[in-house]
């Protein structure tokens, strides 16, 4: 069966934390005083939740920036800053998370309200309180927030039609797709226009989309593989509901009321459940002559086909030139869709690969620290860990700044610069920011 991805490249940014503080009490019966400044809140963590009622990844076209609150700073008498909630991202059931660069996979969100959390919130940074010692009292020390995990991610979700197209060749099933949807099929006035089904997605109203495949014009005996074969009828069968499109302005010679059962026929004779797929009947290009004497013919027909117990399948009178028509016809779809069982999404194999090892976790085997020359012969320093610990050093006070070059050397930098043969006076860069190397 053929598969087709829906896809999304977002940005996902989880919240800094918040500062530490630096105070000290000042209370008028406190003699010696002593530090007082809190530490920083957690900033907020990215946390994809599965929603069964997404169908799309059509929200994500609209909205590609997630990104979570800070938390609070740090406050005076010891105060902590209040941790950010987390942001909730809905995906749909189904979806896999890759990262953009790697395409490494992360996720496979497949169960009914799983969670998976995509960036991480950074630590809140310690205040003035947590470095007091014996020998240091009264420190001014505080560290900055951790920043947030940013990443780019790619959402892949694997599509199987909620809405099939079926009709004969020429009827304006692309021309309609193309319409109502953001899908661009190859149209052309000839028989057997399509030859692989094009999927679109359709928004209707408020956060509510479906997916919608147009498949390549049946013709008879396609159940028994003549023509295009059985592979497209086949991805009809996992469709819930189907939109049988008949031309009404019959320019093509045929009877709209023969094509409505000659297509009926053929899905019944290729599968019996077809039959048990709710139909809404479109009648397009009623903007044609002659097209409203066929409609009423058709309907009569229709009528004397059904008891007055049995239900009638909807008619919808539209055109896709015009557009006439359109948003009662997609509005019934919906509808339709929510009053209809789903039929399994996904197999089991779909996801048995043995050969897709999943990636779960972050990756913590990153280098301490990188250097290498500029141009102008300075010496630059880069890495994720000296970066977190360069972005949370409060370079306000000397001491912050002190602690921060205790741990450049405790990281074995100044023996790795002076190997490479950095000298006194050296400019030594992280980021833009700009240092001389003491030897």
């Amino acid at each position: 069966m053929s598969m087709f991805l829906d896809t999304a490249r977002i940005e996902v940014k989880a919240g800094k934390g918040g500062d530490g503080a630096v105070s000290f009490r000042r209370e008028k019966y406190v003699p010696d005083g002593g530090p007082a400044g809190g530490d920083g809140g957690r900033g907020g963590d990215v946390i994809f939740i599965v929603d069964e009622g997404l169908r799309t990844l059509m929200d994500f076209r609209y909205n590609r920036h997630f990104k979570a609150k800070p938390g609070e700073k740090g406050m005076n008498k010891g105060m902590h800053g209040r941790g950010s909630e987390d942001l909730i991202v809905k995906v749909p059931q189904g979806t896999t998370v890759k990262e953009f660069e790697t395409d490494k996979v992360l996720v496979d969100l497949l169960a009914p309200r799983q969670t998976f959390t995509v960036a991480h919130g950074g630590r809140g940074g310690r205040g003035n309180i947590r470095f007091a010692t014996a020998r240091n009292p009264a420190p001014e020390i505080a560290e900055n927030g951790e920043p947030g995990e940013e990443r780019t991610l790619l959402l892949e979700l694997r599509v199987l039609a909620d809405v099939g197209l079926v009709g004969f060749p020429s009827v304006g099933k692309s021309t309609l797709l193309s319409v109502i949807s953001n899908a661009r099929p190859k149209i052309g006035a000839y028989h057997f226009t399509t030859l692989v089904p094009n999927i679109g997605m359709v928004r209707v109203g408020d956060g509510e989309s479906f997916v919608v495949a147009d498949m390549p014009g049946l013709i008879e005996g396609a159940s028994q593989g003549v023509g295009l074969g059985t592979q497209f009828l086949r991805h009809i069968e996992r469709t819930r509901v189907l939109l049988h499109v008949i031309d009404m302005s019959g320019m093509e010679g045929r009877d709209p009321y023969d094509d409505y059962v000659a297509i009926n026929d053929e899905l019944e004779g290729y599968n019996l459940r077809l039959m048990e797929r709710p139909q809404i009947i479109v009648a397009n290009k009623m903007d044609m002559p002659d097209a409203q004497e066929n409609l009423a013919e058709f309907k009569e027909k229709l009528l004397a086909t059904y008891d007055e117990f049995e239900d009638k399948p909807q008619v919808f009178p539209i055109s896709s030139i015009s557009r006439q028509g359109l948003q009662n016809l997609l509005e019934a779809t919906a509808e339709l869709l929510g009053e209809t069982p789903e039929f399994p999404l996904y197999d089991e194999t779909d996801f048995a690969d043995e050969n897709k090892e999943a990636y779960y976790g972050f990756d913590e085997g990153a280098r301490d620290y990188e250097i290498s020359r500029d141009d102008d012969a300075s010496w630059i320093l880069s890495g994720e860990k000296l970066e977190k610990l360069f972005t949370m050093t409060n370079f306000d006070h000397d001491e912050s700044v002190n602690k921060f070059a205790r741990q450049l050397r405790g990281m074995g930098i100044d023996e790795d610069l002076r190997g490479r043969g950095a000298k006194d006076g050296d400019i030594v860069r992280i980021g833009n920011f700009e240092f001389e190397f003491v030897d």
